[in-house]
């Protein structure tokens, strides 16, 4: 029952439009200082690499993460650098028009999952919590924003005289 009001309901498309600014004014701020500021992952990956997320017995939680940015993203951080702030800005940006809304919302809470991995938590939570409202709502989330325009459009692209998709706006 929440599900179909997050889904369809206009009242709903109104109050996400609302959470869909906030988070979206949160990533793209942080792109932008990122793009602007110059960004270099290296440290933060060194720091998440030495002081790992440790359980209460002190064992590592997510070797398999630490393991990963040890053999992979340090080794590579020059397309970290360029991905993470691009990223950032990019589900901001898309959050705030609606547009792709909920293709930005799952890349946002992707990045979130892994700076959640690797131990930062500050606002993550809540960044998690209102994500999955938005990416769970679908189409309804970008009602109020391009997806109105963009969404219908690339449904008739992509199934161009197939008359089994409908649109419900």
């Amino acid at each position: 029952m929440l599900v179909n009001w997050l889904r369809e309901n206009k009242v709903a498309a109104s109050i996400l439009t609302v959470l869909r600014l906030y988070i979206g004014y949160s990533w793209i701020t942080a792109g932008y200082h990122k793009l602007a500021g110059g960004f270099d992952a290296s440290g933060f990956l060194k720091g998440v690499i030495a002081n790992p997320v440790k359980g209460p017995d002190g064992s590592i939680v997510y070797g398999w993460y630490v393991d990963f940015l040890k053999h992979f993203a340090l080794p590579n951080v020059d397309i970290f650098n360029t991905l993470v702030p691009v990223g950032e800005f990019l589900v901001g940006l898309g959050l705030i028009l609606g547009c792709l809304t909920t293709a930005a919302m799952f890349f946002g809470l992707v990045m979130n999952f892994a700076f959640f991995l690797a131990g930062t938590v500050s606002h993550i939570p809540t960044d998690l919590f209102i994500g999955a409202i938005i990416l769970f709502s679908g189409y309804n989330a970008g009602r109020i924003g391009l997806d109105r325009w963009v969404i219908p459009f690339i449904r008739r692209a992509a199934f161009k005289g197939n008359g089994a998709v409908k649109h419900n706006a």
